[in-house]
């Protein structure tokens, strides 16, 4: 008899509770000390486990993070040229740039009659050409010619403020309806161009106009060293037929590429990419004007679909 009240003690089911009586029961058990199914020296044992595990597992990914870090240098990338992602092939960039609402337009378009609708260009050009203009205030910046290249530690001035009618007190030439659009070759860290030295052996796609330059700057360079063909050249155009007739007479300052003494791009302190601004002299208002513009070097390949070593946009104004 004693056996069986017993084991009716044990086994005889918990008495039925309603929702809001077994939920105070689980936050707390009177009867066995239990808060939340635990009881104290429980919580304490797996509060400690778990502070023990983050702390060795933050401190496992800090020892690791620092061994990577010690095969980075903050001066260079890790994987150049042909090993890196970017590669050796540079792209062209252009500005101004449109709005950032309209962020895949490529297309400039002004009414040359408006000054506030010409405002928003005009600044963007200003906000660009910015570190451009603090060139005196820069110790380590120094006038380079092909001749005196930059020396180790120093860079290369580009004078973007005397490139006139290009400069920001002509408000870029856009009230005249002939803007100025800059060009930038990007950089790649160490990338040295190959350039087309001689008339003799550009290639036979580049435009009849551009090889003609280049023999003129290579007959001026025998006799004024100030004439050279260390330049990684520049050539725009338009894309189709109706845009070459639209677009009109070109120039470009200071000169028609980029000088050699600017590459190889290293990364030191307070380098400046160097510039190219193509005036369009009359382009035809009131149509959309489709134009390219390349660089040329032997080692620069052009891809149109993938815009590799060219640039594209659009001109209109009204």
């Amino acid at each position: 008899m004693a056996d069986k009240k017993a084991a009716e003690q044990y086994y005889t089911p918990p008495p039925k509770l309603g929702k809001w009586e077994g939920f105070c029961l689980f936050l707390w058990n009177s009867e066995t000390g239990q808060f939340m199914g635990r009881t104290g020296g429980s919580w304490a044992k797996i509060l400690f486990f778990y502070i023990v595990f983050y702390v060795a597992l933050c401190g496992f990914f800090a020892a690791m993070l620092a061994v990577f870090y010690q095969t980075l240098d903050d001066n260079m990338p890790k994987w150049q040229l042909e090993n890196g992602l970017i590669g050796t092939n540079p792209g062209l960039g252009f500005r101004p740039m449109p709005p950032e609402s309209n962020v895949e337009s490529t297309l400039v378009w002004y009414k040359a009659s408006s000054p506030d609708n010409m405002e928003y260009w005009v600044n963007e050009i200003d906000l660009f050409l910015k570190p451009y203009m603090d060139e005196a205030k820069v110790e380590n910046r120094v006038d380079c010619d092909f001749d005196h290249p930059p020396p180790e530690g120093k860079v290369c001035n580009v004078p973007a403020n005397s490139w006139d009618p290009c400069i920001a007190q002509k408000k870029y030439n856009f009230p005249k309806s002939s803007p100025c659009i800059f060009l930038k070759l990007n950089k790649i860290y160490n990338w040295l161009p190959d350039m087309y030295s001689n008339s003799t052996s550009l290639p036979d796609n580049m435009p009849d106009e551009l090889k003609q330059h280049i023999a003129a700057e290579e007959k001026r360079g025998s006799k004024n060293r100030r004439f050279q063909t260390n330049v990684v050249w520049v050539s725009c155009e338009g894309e189709n037929p109706a845009d070459v007739e639209n677009i009109g007479n070109i120039q470009y300052f200071p000169r028609r590429g980029f000088p050699g003494f600017f590459f190889p791009f290293r990364n030191t302190k307070n380098y400046l990419p160097p510039l190219v601004a193509v005036l369009f002299e009359r382009p035809k208002t009131g149509v959309l004007i489709n134009i390219e513009c390349k660089a040329w070097a032997r080692n620069i390949k052009h891809d149109r679909s993938e815009r590799r070593g060219s640039v594209h946009f659009e001109l209109m104004i009204d």
